[in-house]
């Protein structure tokens, strides 16, 4: 079985929760998600199934859209509720104040990564650490919050949509918009309704997959390249290109351009991986095969 699952986590569940129930459910031992979600959140996890594992990278660098509550007034350890209250504030932000915050941090920003998060440092995840007490620096990285759309404000809570990039922490947004605001801030609820193409209106409850329907929802691993113009080759050029020879063979270099991304297949149509070519031909970015 190799394929693309788009799975809804419910609360509750950790993102392992579900590779394991998902691997005794396809009995398959190679599967892993394309961007974690911590226990309280829920919404959208990709699951990969076999060869699709391949393409985990490819999902977790496209953007990702999250619906979350935002609690002002209240500053934790872990930046959401699940953490140890450090610091409470009143909160006398108008609702047009707290509105220009919060749109102050759209675009292009520096983010400290929260202790509580699964990044490692020496080998060392920083929530293990966090948990034995202990606190590093860690260093801001550049994020994208494409766009944020303000559902509702009724202070202290506000409920947006957030679209942003690859590594971007949500709960650290919250809590920088509790800094900007000087009264503390915390994630309250969070919801991911969309992880690049994988959107939450198509996604499979996990608790109701089962060894009958599980192949009825899985996507094959080209959709995720569907916008790569498909180009079919011969068996000769599959070969080498599967070898990892830099094909420079007029024959098939006339049917790239340069600095595109290709989706190729062989005579029977069967998808081989990702291809692209530069000054030097034609070359396989990733084998699916």
């Amino acid at each position: 079985m190799n394929g693309i699952l788009n799975v809804f986590k419910p609360t509750g569940m950790t993102s392992f929760d579900v590779v394991r129930k998902i691997r005794k459910i396809s009995n398959v031992k190679k599967v892993g998600h394309a961007g974690t979600l911590d226990p309280e959140a829920s919404g959208v996890l990709p699951v990969c199934i076999g060869k699709a594992t391949k393409a985990i990278d490819y999902i977790m660098a496209d953007f990702k859209v999250y619906e979350t509550e935002l609690k002002l007034g209240v500053t934790t350890d872990t930046y959401d509720r699940e953490g140890k209250i450090i610091k409470e504030s009143e909160v006398n932000w108008s609702d047009e104040e707290i509105t220009r915050v919060i749109n102050s941090f759209i675009g292009e920003i520096k983010q400290v990564p929260p202790m509580y998060s699964a990044l490692k440092v020496n080998g060392k995840k920083l929530y293990e650490l966090a948990r034995a007490g202990i606190e590093i620096e860690r260093e801001a990285r550049a994020i994208v919050i494409y766009s944020i759309d303000i559902k509702e404000i009724n202070s202290p809570y506000v409920k947006f949509r957030v679209k942003c990039s690859k590594g971007t922490y949500i709960r650290s947004l919250c809590y920088d918009i509790g800094e900007a605001l000087k009264c503390g801030g915390m994630m309250w609820n969070l919801q991911r309704t969309a992880t690049g193409q994988f959107d939450i209106e198509d996604a499979i409850n996990v608790n109701e997959l089962n060894e009958e329907n599980i192949n009825k929802y899985i996507i094959p691993i080209e959709k995720i390249f569907q916008n790569n113009t498909k180009i079919t080759i011969e068996d000769r050029f599959v070969k080498f290109l599967l070898n990892g020879v830099i094909v420079k063979d007029k024959a098939l270099t006339c049917k790239f351009e340069v600095n595109s991304m290709y989706s190729i297949y062989n005579n029977d149509n069967e998808f081989i991986g990702i291809a692209d070519k530069s000054n030097d031909g034609v070359r396989l970015i990733k084998s699916f095969i």
